[in-house]
């Protein structure tokens, strides 16, 4: 995580551009006094030549910024992806290189949003088999009479950036819109004005579902077959987010059966999809090739966003935003990078329990340098929100999404020790009340423990698989619960229990692997068993 100072605190830069971008970003580099070398089109040999004197690199998807070219570029400190994505550049490298890596993860928000109006109008319209008969001469009027969107329910999946501009432009169509995000508050949603629920109620009650959250956890579809079976007869589906997040082989099966009357689909899994795959032949399918992002106006706002960020890499700004490292100037990057790793997993463990939406997040440090603190809170906020916003969150724009979401983070550093010489507290509230807390710390330079929850002394190290338990204080529970995994095939690899007052007890197991649904609701049922949530890092 070293980074090298040069050229942080040079007036000028030298800035090779790799490929086309919007203009409007090239100039803000020379109004800014930075040398400008335009290589799109140049071949790869006049690109590394290039690289020997360069500060910064500016790319697109195109340009494969790897081994072969960090090599070649002794002095890059910077690179910028103008896009969303950072696929062909190789973040490990450029980490170990302490090169930034910056991209511009909002730019596409308002090209998003309209598109996927575009898909849904086009299907409820029938718009691509209506022109295609009027490119072949027919004049078929009849044959194509559509359906209109107001007085439809629209259930959005993920009210992020992209999902709370749908949900205003479906209220301006006069259509009813609810919603799912598990982790919005409720607050916030209030503003947005649109009704959370769950996704059962929300996939049963709705006409059109429309998708803006992130990926599952290991490449899961959020919907697979038992949720499309779910949904209303005769409802459509929408998807510009990502294409794993719907089980295509189910989601076939429900166009073929008429059980959904419609699909509207930007984003596949893999991209580019088979060209004979029969998903696209179906007559109620309208599809584009991830074409989200892809107007004029987007593709400014990405050079432009990418840009600025370059600006201030090169400005020696101490709050950048990059996709690998944000930060500089810890005196320990190695020991920060540690204690971040562990503030990450520990938030994730208390989002997995915390039984409310997350209304406010707050880190506590004890024994910590004043300049961990805040990266140590960024990476909680990141672990908080991470597997539910429905945006991308780094370590960059974590309170970004945070503010977005209407989360507020609180950051307290106490100068001496507390229970342990050095350790973390974090705590995840709805913004009422007392929230759920995780406790921290490092039992030697890299040896994490999670060392209590909820003020019970439980200890875990944060890694692999972990069976989280909040049962009733009394007999039989150790050993119901290690009869249940053990029928169940799941292998305990270590146990640690804890007693509080009033009768309350915990449990934290480490498991070789996660217990079926099966075994989880035969936990559930257990006798004095209240809660079960599963953790996987």
């Amino acid at each position: 995580m070293a980074r090298r100072s040069a050229p942080y605190n040079r007036a000028m830069s030298r800035v090779v551009v790799a490929e086309k971008v919007a203009p409007a970003g090239l100039e803000l580099l020379r109004r800014a006094g930075h040398e400008v070398v335009d290589c799109a089109g140049a071949p790869r040999d006049r690109l590394l030549a290039e690289l020997a004197t360069a500060d910064a690199l500016l790319v697109r998807s195109a340009t494969k910024v790897d081994a072969e070219l960090f090599a070649a570029a002794p002095s890059l400190t910077v690179v910028g992806r103008a896009g969303v994505g950072v696929d062909n550049v190789d973040v490990p490298a450029a980490t170990a290189r302490g090169v930034l890596v910056l991209n511009a993860p909002t730019a596409n928000v308002v090209s998003a949003t309209e598109h996927t109006f575009a898909l849904l109008f086009a299907l409820l319209r029938r718009v691509p088999a209506a022109a295609a008969t009027m490119a072949d001469g027919r004049w078929e009027k009849s044959k194509f009479v559509g359906s209109e969107l107001a007085g439809k329910t629209v259930g959005i999946v993920g009210l992020g950036q992209v999902g709370s501009r749908v949900a205003a432009r479906a209220r301006a169509f006069e259509a009813r819109v609810v919603a799912f995000d598990p982790f919005l508050p409720e607050a916030r949603a209030r503003e947005i004005g649109v009704p959370l629920m769950s996704l059962d109620d929300l996939l049963t009650g709705s006409d059109i579902v429309t998708l803006h959250a992130t990926a599952g956890e290991k490449g899961k579809a959020l919907l697979g077959a038992a949720e499309l079976a779910r949904m209303r007869p005769g409802a459509i589906l929408v998807n510009v987010a990502r294409g794993s997040l719907v089980d295509r082989a189910a989601l076939y099966d429900a166009l073929k059966s008429g059980k959904l009357s419609g699909a509207a689909l930007d984003v596949f899994d893999p991209e580019p999809p088979a060209p004979d795959d029969p998903l696209f032949r179906l007559p109620n399918v309208v599809a584009t090739p991830h074409l989200g992002a892809s107007t004029m106006e987007a593709q400014e706002r990405v050079s432009l966003q990418t840009v600025e960020a370059l600006l201030e890499a090169l400005s020696g700004a101490g709050y950048v935003p990059a996709v690998n490292l944000p930060f500089r100037g810890p005196a320990d990057p190695s020991g920060a990078a540690v204690w971040m790793r562990l503030a990450e997993r520990a938030a994730r463990f208390a989002a997995a329990l915390s039984g409310s939406r997350i209304g406010a997040v707050s880190v506590e440090t004890w024994g910590l340098p004043d300049d961990l603190l805040r990266p140590v809170a960024v990476a909680a906020v990141k672990g908080a929100l991470q597997s539910h916003a429905p945006e991308t969150i780094n370590y960059v724009n974590a309170f970004h999404a945070a503010q977005g979401r209407g989360v507020s983070v609180s950051e307290t550093r106490h100068e001496g020790a507390g229970t342990y010489a050095r350790s973390i507290r974090i705590c995840l509230s709805s913004g009422s009340g007392p929230g759920t807390t995780a406790d921290a710390t490092l039992f030697s330079e890299t040896d994490a423990r999670v060392v209590a929850v909820d003020g019970l002394p439980l200890e875990f190290r944060p890694e692999g698989t972990v069976v989280y338990l909040r049962n009733r204080d009394v007999p039989g529970v150790v050993g119901s619960v290690g009869t249940i995994l053990g029928d169940g095939g799941v292998n305990i690899a270590d146990f640690s229990l804890a007693r509080g007052e009033g009768g309350r007890a915990a449990a934290v197991l480490a498991v070789d692997s996660p217990p079926s649904p099966e075994v989880l609701e035969r936990l559930r049922a257990a006798p004095a068993v209240e809660d079960v949530r599963v953790v996987t890092w």
